[in-house]
């Protein structure tokens, strides 16, 4: 009934997104939507005392761990490639913010006395992981005793997702107005990342179908234990979605070598949209609101230190150390996007501008694969560093 009920939130998510343009237009997700909305309503009722709604919430966690075992999968070393010395600077330097948010998160924590973990959510973890990473992590930080952790994730990565989009755009074209920017006419940079992640769908049998979804549960599986083992190492709970991913991104490279079976990258996303979308929803429709109480200004204050510092950073620094070209703003443009919400976020910022500008060839490719998957080699072993470093089992 708790899966069900999920279901038609999300649905209903979805037919409100469409209505309101306001919540189209800045790509926020219909699960958040949906979610939100009946939080509202059971807050009402826990504020009233005239209801109450008990979930059984037992599927939450292996979404979750599918929907990042897909994203896992569509990391092609082929990808890579194409990118050139452009893409490795760009992923160092992601790389290297997300460790400078995590420092404003402590350091402001510090200062005005807030927890350790709710600032960290209010960090890299939300501002670059999205709301899958911020829920996730979360419901670890809920295991070590602080019971609010995964509503403040949610709020947090929603704050930057609405954040990511209202600066990105304008950020980017600030650049390219004020240094007279245009598109190199000339560039023959492939953008096409299509042909790696070809679709064979029309070609599929039932069992290359069969063959696509057991590759995702072999990849739990085997991601599961190894985040147990890694987590024993060091002495504390390990996202057991990291292992997964990991683990899955070893088996789509050895798979492009050795043709184990016949994969299908439109099929494997199309699994962890609805992974994600079905996660977001049974994580979003059963916080409690009220748990939120006393500490929402202290992580609103962590988040907007983040929006100010990602801002000046990609306007003074990223945009020089890029080439100062069109290409640059059009990336700084995608910085914003997934640096404080998502990868669509970044993709909506560039399209506005190339729309408006011309085409930059380099941004549409090398932003994407970074902001999807690139920047958690960095940013996840940071992560549980300073979870390490500074979060204390309550």
């Amino acid at each position: 009934m708790t899966l069900a009920f999920a279901g038609v939130l999300l649905l209903i998510g979805y037919a409100v997104r469409n209505k309101v343009k306001a919540l189209e237009k800045y790509c926020i997700p219909a699960p958040v939507v949906g979610g939100f909305i009946f939080m509202f309503i059971t807050f009402i009722g826990h504020k009233t005392g005239s209801f109450a709604v008990n979930f059984e919430n037992i599927f939450q966690s292996t979404f979750m761990l599918a929907f990042f075992t897909t994203v896992g999968l569509g990391a092609s070393l082929s990808l890579l490639k194409k990118g050139g010395i452009l893409l490795g600077i760009y992923w160092l330097t992601c790389g290297i913010i997300s460790i400078f948010q995590n420092i404003i998160g402590i350091v402001i924590s510090k200062a005005i006395g807030l927890e350790a973990p709710y600032a960290l959510l209010a960090s890299s973890i939300s501002m670059i992981g999205g709301h899958g990473a911020a829920l996730s992590y979360g419901n670890t930080f809920a295991d070590l005793g602080y019971p609010s952790a995964p509503l403040v994730g949610a709020a947090a990565a929603t704050f930057g997702l609405i954040s990511a989009v209202l600066i990105g755009g304008p950020l980017g074209r600030r650049l390219v107005e004020k240094y007279n920017l245009t598109p190199d006419e000339s560039e023959t940079f492939d953008e096409s990342v299509t042909e790696i992640n070809v679709g064979t769908t029309s070609g599929l049998t039932s069992l290359d179908i069969i063959k696509n979804v057991v590759a995702i549960f072999v990849c739990m599986a085997v991601g599961t234990v190894i985040s147990g083992w890694i987590g024993k190492l060091i002495n504390m709970d390990f996202p057991t979605y990291v292992g997964a991913m990991f683990v899955a991104v070893i088996l789509r490279n050895l798979n492009e070598k050795f043709s184990f079976y016949k994969f299908d990258f439109p099929l494997v996303d199309g699994i962890g949209t609805v992974m994600l979308s079905m996660y977001l929803s049974l994580a979003l429709m059963t916080l409690k609101l009220w748990d939120l109480a006393g500490l929402l200004g202290g992580v609103l204050i962590v988040v907007i230190a983040q929006v100010l510092f990602l801002s000046l950073v990609a306007y003074f620094i990223v945009f020089r150390i890029l080439g100062k070209n069109y290409d640059a703003a059009v990336m700084c443009a995608g910085l914003c996007g997934h640096g404080l919400g998502a990868t669509p976020s970044a993709i909506v910022n560039m399209t506005a501008i190339n729309e408006k500008y011309g085409m930059s060839r380099k941004a549409m490719m090398i932003v994407p694969i970074v902001g999807a998957f690139l920047v958690d080699i960095i940013y996840q072993p940071t992560v549980i560093w300073f979870i390490k470093t500074f979060v204390k089992p309550m």
